[in-house]
This record gives structure tokens, C-alpha cells and sequence, in this order.
């Protein structure tokens, strides 16, 4: 049986009752659970709690959904106006969580989540049309395979399961690491591909302190456990900067390891970071102070930023850092007059002398400004 397969079975198993050597102890909001069905809860299997990053509004899209339990935690936090979709693979977990959709509908004022199946490193293709499409078209031969092939191109292409661009949150609870190696990289530049200008990610998974042996990669019950399907730290982290994100961040880190395999340690982690608007780089005046603790600190789009000194910063640059992840590390100052600005991006280390900025409007003087 191959690995795939097995993760498919053992999930089935999961939906039929619950498994647990597939979920580490986590701390869930507990007034978001109250609206849950039992067995939603029961049978919900992850290592962290990613709702906790979503906004109001969000349009939010959840890997590997599971039972339904994040994405009906999260429809609570977007209200009216957000949108929650979940993507499994697994049909069991999706008539599990499906089976609640009218009551939770009910419950939250509002139907604002739908459940589709699909491959979370091929976000573009419909499973569930795939499905009947086969139903309609059995394949026998090689011309039968390269006509699906055809039509699963034309389906990505003109009716894709989840847009470019489309998603506000992307979150995942545990499911990354069991997408196979040779997956990987795409699954991360899928991430990217439908998340907003300006979205985030907030991702938690198993990650190793060390490198997973192919021993161990080869043991089915250690993949599907979530545990030898892990990328190490470092990897993780740079799997989504690879992609095109920044201030990629490691925002919660489990103390103590999850399991331990051979000396190597597996441990919770979410990881949050943002895909960078895509406007194109306008001078108006713009400054950011760095106000320390360090020396300089540079950015994942190669900016450096002095402590203490004013940096010239294109108003795209200055619109991300005074609402990014780090605003609390950076001084705003933005012109006290906007003129017409001109296409342009300062070189990496420029100051924006006191001249230039004398009289601008400072942001985050106090809670903090900005930083990337």
C-alpha cells in the first residue's frame, strides 16, 4: 500500500472514531467550541490552533479540513461578510463534516462554509468533478489516461477549485507533513498562488530537529502519524519565503517535543508570514525608524534598517510595515504633504534626511510602527 493511501485509510479510520495518536494537546478557545457538535470536536485531529489569526471579513481557506472543527471555529470570527472553505481528500472526513453544515448554518446566522474535495498541493483541480468525470469516462488504455489528463488541464485552467488570489487566511492544522517530498514544493507555491496581495498564512505543523532518515520516511504509521513526513525547522520556514512570502515567522513553538524517534525530536510549531502587495513602488516620501534592540535588521526583500535612523521607503514598503507582523519594532513617518510621487524604490541602506521629514505624520510612535 502506498504511503497516500495509507494516510487516506487511517483518517477514514479517524472519521469512524477517534485516533488518538493522531492529535498533540491543544488549547482551543473554548467559547468557539461551544457551537461544535460532539463528534465534530471528537473526531478533529492537529497540533495547534490557527483559528486564533483569523479577522473579521477574512475569506479564509483551510488545509486538509478535516471534521470541519478550525473552519466552524473560524466562521464565528469572519461573521457575515468572511467566507470559511475547507479542502480534504478524505470522503469520510468530508461527510463528516458536511453532516453538521445545515445546523451549523443555523447556529452561526448564516451558511459561510462549504467543504470541496481537493489535493492541497494542487489547489486548481476539482477531485469531486475528477470523480465523475471518471464515473462518466472509466479509463482502459493510454488514450483513456491522456484524455484525462486533457480535461483535468482545461477544468484548472477554466474552472479551478480555488482561484489565484482569492483567499485572505490561509491556515492548516497539522496536514502539510503528510503531503508526499516530491509534493512539497509545489503545495508551497500553491499556498502562494491564492492568497490575496497582502494576505497571510498561518500554518501549524510537525517539524524535526534533524533530518528524517528514508527508514523512517518508508514506515507508513510513522507518515500517516504526522511524524516522518516532517520538514525540519529551518526548511519549513524557508519553504514559504522559496514561494514569495515574507516576514515569515515562527509564531508559536511547542516547549516540550511531540514524540521523539530515534533521537530526533518532533514538535508543534505555527508558522504565520504575508504575501507582498504587488503595487508598484511610488516615492512620496515615505520613512521608517528601526527602533532596535539590534544594530540593523534586513528584510526578506533586501531592505536594511539602521536602529534609530530614518529610512527612505516606498509607500508600498511604508503601507506593509505599518501593518505588518513587527509594527511594534518601527517608527512610521509618513509626509506631512503627499505630492506626486515617481516610480522608484530606494536602494537598500538610504536615509531620508530630517529635511525631507520634518513636519510628517508619525505612526506608532508609542504602540509601535513598523517593520518587515
Amino acid at each position: 500500500m502506498s504511503v497516500e493511501a495509507h494516510v487516506l485509510d487511517r483518517y477514514a479510520e479517524g472519521a469512524e472514531r477517534r485516533q488518538e495518536d493522531l492529535c498533540c494537546p491543544v488549547d482551543y478557545d473554548r467559547d468557539l467550541l461551544k457551537l461544535l457538535p460532539r463528534e465534530i470536536i471528537d473526531k478533529d485531529y492537529g497540533c495547534g490552533d490557527p483559528s486564533r489569526y483569523v479577522q473579521t471579513g477574512d475569506v479564509v481557506l483551510d488545509l486538509g479540513s478535516g471534521s470541519g472543527k478550525i473552519c466552524y471555529m473560524a466562521a464565528q470570527l469572519v461573521g457575515q461578510q468572511g467566507q470559511v472553505i475547507g479542502v480534504d481528500m478524505n470522503d469520510a472526513m468530508l461527510a463528516l463534516a458536511r453532516k453538521y453544515q445545515r445546523e451549523m448554518a443555523e447556529k452561526l446566522g448564516g451558511d459561510r462554509v462549504r467543504f470541496v474535495k481537493g489535493m492541497i498541493q494542487d489547489l486548481a483541480l476539482d477531485v469531486e468533478a475528477t470523480d465523475k468525470w471518471l464515473a462518466d469516462h472509466p479509463i482502459h488504455d493510454h488514450e483513456g489516461l491522456l484524455a484525462l489528463k486533457a480535461w483535468q488541464a482545461r477544468q484548472k485552467h477554466e474552472r479551478p477549485l480555488i482561484t489565484s488570489e482569492s483567499v485572505d487566511l490561509v491556515i492548516s492544522n497539522c496536514v502539510l507533513n503528510l503531503v508526499d517530498d516530491g509534493d512539497k514544493r509545489q503545495l508551497f507555491d500553491e499556498i502562494f498562488r491564492v492568497v490575496k496581495p497582502g494576505g497571510r498564512i498561518a500554518i501549524s505543523d510537525i517539524v524535526c530537529d534533524e533530518p528524517v532518515p528514508d527508514s523512517l520516511k518508508q514506515d507508513p504509521q510513522l507518515w500517516s502519524g504526522c511524524i516522518s513526513g516532517s520538514l525540519q525547522e529551518q526548511e519549513f520556514l524557508q519553504g514559504f519565503v522559496d514561494a514569495g512570502f515574507v516576514s515569515a515567522k515562527i509564531d508559536q513553538w511547542g516547549e516540550e517535543p511531540w514524540r521523539v524517534v530515534d533521537g530526533i525530536e518532533f514538535r508543534a510549531v505555527t508558522v504565520t508570514a504575508t504575501k507582498p502587495e504587488g503595487d508598484e513602488c511610488m516615492d512620496f516620501g515615505h520613512a521608517v525608524i528601526y527602533k532596535g534592540p539590534y544594530e540593523k535588521v534586513h528584510d526578506d526583500e533586501g531592505h536594511v534598517y539602521y536602529r534609530g535612523q530614518r529610512m527612505a521607503v516606498c509607500e508600498r514598503t511604508f503601507r506593509f510595515l505599518t501593518k505588518g507582523p513587527m509594527k511594534d519594532d518601527f517608527i512610521g513617518i509618513a509626509p506631512a504633504a503627499m505630492g506626486e510621487g515617481k516610480p522608484w524604490c530606494a536602494p537598500s541602506g538610504t536615509l531620508r534626511s530630517a529635511a525631507e521629514t520634518k513636519g510628517g505624520i508619525n505612526i506608532g510612535g508609542e504602540s509601535g510602527g513598523s517593520c518587515c
